[in-house]
């Protein structure tokens, strides 16, 4: 089984918001994951991100592959 940490969309039309989620590579976008380690509204004013560094190291230690944006995601919101 291959593990990406991924978002998945959520809120209405024109008004995106999106979770962080680790979830199986076969399962679809809005699908079926395993944990949520975060969100993202681009919508708001700095571009919210707001991640749980712990389970995000967890899972990467455990082999999960983040995508192109999330890693993105990851180095702004890690930041100290």
């Amino acid at each position: 089984m291959s593990v990406k940490i991924r978002l998945s969309r959520h809120g209405t039309k024109k008004k995106p918001f999106y979770r962080i989620v680790v979830s199986d590579s076969r399962s679809p976008r809005d699908g079926k994951f395993i944990e949520q380690v975060g969100t993202y509204n681009p919508k708001a004013a700095s571009g919210a991100v707001k991640i749980d560094r712990e389970k995000v190291e967890k899972w990467l230690k455990q082999g999960a592959r983040p995508s192109q944006t999330v890693s993105e995601l990851i180095k702004k919101g890690l930041k100290p």
